[in-house]
């Protein structure tokens, strides 16, 4: 029988990159886009975020199939770009891509180039509630994806496959 470690490490299924979000600035309305470029250590090319010099912070993601939870939850349609996050993934289960072992180190592998490492959760800002309505925010909480730092840069593509191997 596997141990914990072995078993956490082996995710069953490749999954795949259903959209990518860009904020060009704080506050700004994200757009939707078909393929973006990914700069290693700081993000994605055209997001806000890929300004600052390094943090935990640098991509954020979010599993396709929390979108209808939060669609029940708020009782309206919720579009991607509406959360805010910059890549919605099917068919992986992110909260399992973080090992919950430090001397198991998990990375996201997206299309044949980009790599990142997932380094935490992302939880909700209160604009939820002004995007969503009231509500809004706790719909989301448990359900807003994670974060994660780019280790690899690259071109993603919506439709790239998405795996995560040990790293």
């Amino acid at each position: 029988m596997q141990d914990l470690r072995a078993l956490s490490a082996t995710l069953p299924a490749t999954g795949r990159l259903e959209a990518i979000v860009l904020r060009p600035q704080r506050r700004a309305e994200a757009v939707r886009v078909h393929e973006a470029e990914v700069l290693a250590h700081r993000g994605l090319t055209g997001d806000h975020t890929a300004l600052r010099r390094s943090g935990k912070r640098q991509v954020t993601l979010l599993q396709a199939e929390h979108l209808p939870v939060i669609e029940a939850l708020t009782g309206r349609a919720v579009a991607p770009e509406l959360l805010r996050r910059n890549l919605v993934l099917s068919g992986v289960n992110l909260l399992a891509a973080r090992s919950p072992f430090a001397d198991v180190v998990l990375h996201v592998h997206l299309g044949d180039q980009v790599v990142l490492e997932l380094t935490g959760p992302c939880a909700p800002c209160s604009r939820m509630e002004e995007l969503l309505g009231p509500g809004g925010y706790n719909a989301v909480r448990g359900h807003g994806g994670m974060t994660a730092g780019v280790l690899v840069g690259g071109v993603l593509r919506v439709g790239d496959a998405v795996r995560v191997e040990v790293g």
